[in-house]
């Protein structure tokens, strides 16, 4: 895992690379790579690629980047993992290719040289990259199918940047700091900024699944390789009806897999251990995969102690049955205090999120851990979150009265001018029901908002929020992850939660909370090959029967105080520690949700906005 920056004056126009630029930037991602530095210049000065390392694959010099093909013609910088790199390489080499390194990052030079941009579906793990063709002369950016590793770039027509981080290209000090008002918006909407959108009008986000060519005219329009409600669709189309034996073993199978992928590193890999199915059934296939003295993290409060939220008394007893070591760390409510101001500075884009990750993060790394597995993307697989049932049931329900014209809206401004004032419950998504409950990307907003767009321009103010709107085009935005169609209730449900909360909150705020305490995050539960794997079979799922499934992988199942368990996940007592913080702008008697008011911190100490 590394952090990785470029600078490319595509145009004759353009000055050439100023090193000290380059270094600004890359170096401001020192804790992603703590373990070494490197650059590579063009010899006409007009490229030059950068990169810090955590050595996680060949821990030699021999793995350093930026890295060249043998000839010199092709160089890449490389940000992840690539799982599948070994039987990649056999292949190359059976085709008389011949490697120099032991990397993964030299796997990806190799079979570009063969296939060109064609390689990206051959790769199975976590990247974004930059690799330079000298002979065409452009530079090919690339990205993961679900987004776990960040890239982001900014142009201004003669020159292209791009880095692992916002704050990287922004420090650089060629950016303009003009904030963008769909970021804004897409942030106080749904508590995260939503891809392409950055908080800065002149950067963008390379869109998961995606490449973009970068030559002597500029970057052109990012080409998508990878479709999660496509891969769905598919599934619609062709379901696998299995009996229960089947499915199991077919869970198993896949799973079993992906474990077995995620575990290839020159370095210890720990686990993130929660009281929740899925990270304790990742555990379990890591010993069923072979591993032994596997050290797992749970972090526990004191406020939580005795109650249902306390994480601490399941995991300690799961990591007992997989025979792991098993550190309990304990955050107190002064350390959160302490670390606010870290994490606000670390925190890359504006999130309500990550705080907890923050912390696991950090007791990983006081173990001694470079490499941790997390549970992430077990409730978008396999159906865990209460949005499966619920906006299947709203569009079932409010889509024949949500079809008259206006009157969602018509009922909205009457209950906000009648009836707020006698019912203080009647929330803002209450109020919108009717308006937005009645297809798929309008449910989702209300499943997952945090404000409402009416609600914005007391927030941003009138033309801001306006000018936003209207850039971001909220339902369109969402409504775009359901194309082509999904085909089925839990398959739409799959892609939206997988391409907007999973890709734009959960993945991003991993990257930013582990890399900060450079610690590399592994999710062996977000992985294409298991999602065309699983897809088929689980594309017709109803209710909660896949979590099960989850839980009974391993070898050894999860004990059924585990799998019955009602679903907490992984929290922290930011609610009550913010309440003490008295923060400005909170609801008066506390009536708001934590989460706004959090947003509104965030957003005012961190951004600048006027939430």
């Amino acid at each position: 895992m590394c952090g990785i920056a470029g600078i490319f004056a595509h145009r004759d126009a353009a000055p050439v690379v100023e090193r000290a630029e380059l270094r600004r930037i890359r170096d401001h991602m020192t804790a992603r790579g703590p373990d070494g530095t490197g650059e590579w210049y063009a010899a006409d000065g007009r490229l030059g690629l950068a990169h810090r390392r955590l050595a996680i694959i060949d821990l030699s010099e021999r793995g350093a980047q930026p890295m060249a093909s043998a000839d010199g013609g092709l160089v890449v910088t490389f940000n992840g993992e690539i799982y599948n790199y070994r039987a990649l390489r056999r292949e190359l080499e059976a085709r008389g290719q011949i490697f120099q390194s032991d990397s993964d990052t030299e796997v990806l030079l190799h079979l570009y040289a063969e296939r060109g941009e064609a390689m990206v579906g051959a790769l199975r793990g976590m990247f974004a990259f930059a690799l330079w063709d000298a002979r065409r002369r452009a530079l090919l950016l690339a990205r993961d199918p679900y987004g776990i590793k960040p890239l982001y770039y900014a142009s201004d027509g003669r020159t292209l940047r791009f880095a692992s981080q916002v704050k990287a290209l922004r420090i650089g000090g060629a950016i303009s700091s003009e904030s963008d008002p769909a970021g804004e918006v897409g942030f106080y909407l749904f508590g995260s900024v939503p891809e392409p959108y950055t908080f800065y009008r002149d950067i963008r986000t390379l869109p998961a699944g995606c490449t973009l060519w970068v030559d002597e005219v500029g970057p052109g329009e990012p080409k998508p390789y990878c479709s999660i409600a496509r891969e769905f669709g598919r599934a619609a189309l062709e379901p696998a009806r299995l009996d229960a034996e089947a499915l199991q073993a077919r869970v198993r199978e896949a799973l079993l897999d992906s474990v077995r992928h995620h575990v290839v590193a020159d370095v210890p890999v720990g686990v993130f251990l929660s009281a929740g199915v899925d990270s304790g059934a990742l555990l379990g296939l890591m010993r069923d995969a072979g591993q032994t003295e596997i050290q797992t993290v749970t972090l526990a409060f004191a406020e939580f102690r005795g109650q249902p939220d306390d994480e601490a008394p399941l995991a300690e007893r799961v990591a007992a049955r997989y025979d792991a070591r098993h550190v309990t760390r304990v955050v107190e409510e002064a350390e959160f205090r302490a670390d606010l101001p870290l994490i606000l500075d670390a925190m890359d884009q504006p999130s309500i999120d990550g705080i907890n990750t923050w912390f696991v993060s950090k007791a990983a790394r006081e173990q001694g851990l470079k490499v941790a597995m997390s549970g992430l993307g077990g409730d978008e697989l396999f159906g865990g979150y209460p949005s499966f049932r619920d906006i299947p049931r709203w569009v079932r329900w409010l889509g024949p009265p949500a079809r008259v014209p206006g009157l969602g809206r018509a009922l909205r401004r009457l209950g906000c001018s009648l009836l707020a004032p006698y019912a203080p419950r009647l929330t803002p998504k209450a109020l919108s029901l009717l308006e937005y409950g009645g297809d798929y990307p309008g449910a989702y907003l209300l499943r997952r908002g945090l404000f409402m767009p009416w609600e914005l321009p007391e927030l941003l103010g009138a033309e801001r929020a306006r000018e936003g709107l209207r850039q971001l085009r909220p339902l369109r935005h969402i409504g775009a992850a359901l194309e082509p169609d999904p085909g089925t209730p839990f398959g739409r449900v799959a892609a939206l939660e997988a391409a907007l909360y999973l890709r734009n909150q959960l993945l991003r705020d991993a990257d930013w909370a582990g890399m900060a305490h450079s610690l590399e995050i592994r999710t062996p539960l977000v992985d294409a090959e298991v999602l065309r794997r699983l897809a088929p079979a689980l594309a017709m799922t109803r209710g909660s029967c896949g979590k099960i499934l989850l839980g009974r992988s391993p070898s050894q199942p999860l004990p059924a105080e585990i799998v019955d368990r009602p679903k907490t996940g992984f929290q922290t007592p930011v609610r009550d520690w913010l309440e003490r913080l008295s923060a400005p702008g909170a609801a008066a008697g506390g009536r708001e949700h934590w989460a706004r008011r959090w947003a509104r911190r965030v957003g005012r100490e961190a951004w600048g906005t006027d939430g």
